[in-house]
């Protein structure tokens, strides 16, 4: 209402594309922001708003772009430098952002921040043992950085020492610690305590770090159950029938599904390890397309209603360009992966706008999926994961939907489950393989030893060969889980 009487106003601007970047509705949110830019190019705020809003985007290429235009204007600025380094690492260009780092720490040497991210970069990377020693080299400059405990923890190999808890405790402890340390340090406490087998301390710590999560979330697991009940009624195999042989022919896409935690990057490790695969990131591509043909009345989605007015033309369109889209995180391969979980809500989308892709649903047995995601602190998303009924319930509409594509589009998702690759590597690669229509090659079974940037949770684990680490990881939680289990109802 401000900026319909005030169209030029740049903080208006700005602050409303802030709220944008809350709700998720990016592609306003950046537009805004570059209008912002326009009007005012010495803001700098703005300027660094946008960047935080291409790489949202994943417009990566842009946002370092622009990224690059800031530090340019005065290369010895600290915080010019550690935005270019964070820009330089989503393209995949460490030795730059290696070189900023060490720019920034040889002026600022016990720098908290830029040590987590140089960290987080060694990790990407592989360099775990670097990675440990910057983490630590954080702590060490600011001993309540609970995003450095976190990192720690969240390496999954890391095991932290006697003294390493009682820090953590003491910090913890402190009445003034900021919310985000001591959601972070309540589940690195969770996680150092399981491995010392104290479960019940170990609960009580990732239960706190849920409760202050979910807390700060606007997860309503009644929305969810009746936004996936709304693709089951509304996706039938009348409306796939009507569009047989629309949409955009490429095959290059191979969607890998399901759950967060429920070993999708071992999947996509597995296939990129593949002479013709390129394994690329969560891309958020689909997700924002099912945003946009929601349409603008807040409470009033069109979709997927809208999936039954949509012409031939206009899923072709849709296609192409998600394939025009995505190109920039391929490299050579004539097939690519987007490991985006949350497709699994889409495949209806999926199959209407690219009829020949391929979609992998990956599953885990559900006790061990839905712990392992509440044990887990996400980046961003995922919020269905801070409460054991909530991750129950969305893993009981997650098995619903997929029987119901199962049903109206027989034969197009493979299901892969994460026990059976455990159990046999070989014949469940050969399997995944012949569904891509792909020749078996030796390195999928030596996925561990394939040298690629890998940002998930899973980095550490998917870089050592097949293990059950975290099979039955659940049962010593038993006690505990019961309203998981009554979430689950059926599907446990």
């Amino acid at each position: 209402h401000f900026l319909r009487a005030n169209p030029r106003n740049v903080e208006g601007m700005r602050l409303l594309a802030q709220i944008g970047i809350k709700l998720g509705i990016l592609d306003d949110a950046e537009f805004l922001l570059d209008s912002a830019r326009a009007f005012e190019p010495d803001n700098i705020q703005v300027r660094l708003d946008y960047i935080d809003a291409l790489r949202r985007r994943q417009k990566f290429a842009q946002a370092r772009t622009e990224a690059e235009a800031l530090h340019a204007r005065d290369p010895e600025n600290p915080l010019f430098q550690s935005h270019l380094a964070i820009e330089s690492m989503q393209t995949s260009d460490y030795d730059r952002a290696f070189e900023l780092f060490d720019a920034i720490l040889a002026k600022l040497p016990g720098d908290p921040a830029t040590l987590t991210s140089k960290g987080h970069a060694l990790k990407t990377t592989g360099a775990q043992d670097d990675a440990v020693a910057s983490y630590q080299a954080a702590i060490a400059a600011k001993p309540d950085h609970g995003d450095a405990w976190y990192a720690l923890a969240n390496l999954k190999t890391y095991r932290f020492t006697d003294d390493e808890i009682v820090r953590m405790r003491e910090q913890a402890g402190r009445p003034d610690l900021a919310f985000m340390d001591r959601v972070h340090l309540s589940f690195a406490l969770g996680k150092a305590l399981e491995d010392r087998a104290d479960y019940t301390d170990s609960f009580a710590h990732y239960e706190r770090g849920n409760t202050l999560k979910r807390a700060q979330t606007r997860y309503s697991a009644d929305a969810m159950t009746a936004e996936l009940a709304k693709q089951r009624e509304l996706c039938t195999a009348d409306l796939f029938a009507k569009h047989a042989g629309s949409g955009h022919d490429a095959p290059d896409p191979i969607f890998i599904v399901g759950l967060p935690r429920a070993g999708s990057t071992l999947l996509e490790q597995i296939l990129a390890s593949h002479s013709q695969v390129d394994g690329t990131l969560e891309l958020p591509n689909i997700l924002a397309l099912a945003h946009r043909l929601r349409g603008r009345k807040a409470g009033q989605s069109r979709y997927p209603e809208i999936l039954h007015e949509l012409g031939s033309d206009q899923l072709a369109a849709f296609g192409a360009k998600f394939i025009e889209d995505t190109r920039v995180h391929r490299q050579n391969a004539p097939f690519f992966i987007d490991k985006m979980p949350n497709n699994f809500r889409h495949i209806g989308l999926i199959h209407l706008i690219l009829p020949n892709a391929k979609i992998i649903d990956a599953r885990r047995a559900p006790l061990d999926c839905c712990f392992s995601g509440f044990k887990q602190l996400f980046a961003e998303g995922q919020e269905f994961t801070y409460g054991l009924a909530e991750v129950g319930r969305y893993y009981a509409d997650y098995v619903d939907l997929m029987d119901h594509w199962d049903t109206v589009l027989p034969g197009k998702v493979l299901r892969v489950q994460h026990e059976d690759v455990l159990d046999d590597l070989e014949g469940q690669t050969r399997r995944m393989l012949d569904y891509l229509g792909l020749p078996f090659e030796e390195q999928c079974l030596e996925f561990h030893k394939t040298r690629r940037a890998v940002r998930t949770a899973s980095s550490e684990q998917v870089r050592r060969p097949i293990n059950r680490s975290g099979q039955d990881a659940w049962k010593p939680y038993d006690p505990w889980l019961a309203p998981l289990r009554e979430a689950l109802g059926q599907h446990g």
